[in-house]
């Protein structure tokens, strides 16, 4: 698929429905930080835990976080392509970012897919760690917000010269040069640790 550096698509014919996959990057990373605050908020002045719990919870949240990024890019939004009915889904949840990467509206995540899913995080993480939860979901959601962020800048702004430059770089091997590697956008870590930093065997070129 020829890859469109500038420009959008439309995806459904309901304006709604197109409305409601659009979004400005400053309403969700705006969501989930004023959602990582309260949540820290809460944990500190409404639950027994101290401070020092709950900051190691917060980063232990920040790094599952970036383990959940790696696996949903690689093995949701990358999913293989078998039925039209998985070519629809992927396409509609990520090709549409591959095929127009630079369409800033669909950077980000939709602010009511974001409070929706926030809240269900917190419901889980609650439901499964108890007062833990908390700050741990801060965390989670504090990657989260990172990560927006972060996906926006690569494909907006130019690199800078200081070692964040490298994040650049990753994704753009990923979205112009090879698909199948690199799937960490916040951090590398990842893929580091799972051998996709670079395939293990070269990609075939089909002589014409």
């Amino acid at each position: 698929m020829k890859v469109e550096h500038t420009g959008t698509e439309r995806l459904f014919n309901n304006p709604i429905l197109e409305r409601l996959t659009r979004s400005h990057i400053a309403v969700p990373v705006s969501l989930f930080g004023l959602y990582a605050i309260g949540l820290l908020f809460w944990s500190v002045n409404k639950t027994t835990l101290s401070v020092t719990p709950t900051v190691a919870l917060f980063f232990a949240g920040l790094l599952v976080f970036t383990w959940a990024e790696y696996n949903v890019h690689r093995f949701l939004f990358h999913i293989p392509i078998t039925t039209e009915m998985r070519k629809k889904f992927q396409y509609t949840m990520h090709g549409v970012h591959h095929h127009h990467p630079k369409d800033k509206d669909r950077i980000a995540m939709p602010p009511l897919l974001s409070i929706t899913l926030a809240t269900v995080l917190v419901i889980v993480f609650r439901t499964l760690l108890g007062d833990y939860g908390f700050s741990f979901t801060a965390g989670f959601l504090a990657g989260y917000g990172s990560y927006l962020l972060v996906h926006y800048l690569v494909h907006i702004h130019r690199p800078p010269k200081n070692a964040f430059r490298q994040l650049w770089i990753n994704h753009s091997i990923h979205h112009y040069r090879d698909g199948e590697i690199i799937f960490g956008v916040s951090s590398p870590l990842w893929d580091y640790i799972y051998g996709t930093m670079s395939r293990r065997q070269p990609i075939e070129v089909e002589k014409v």
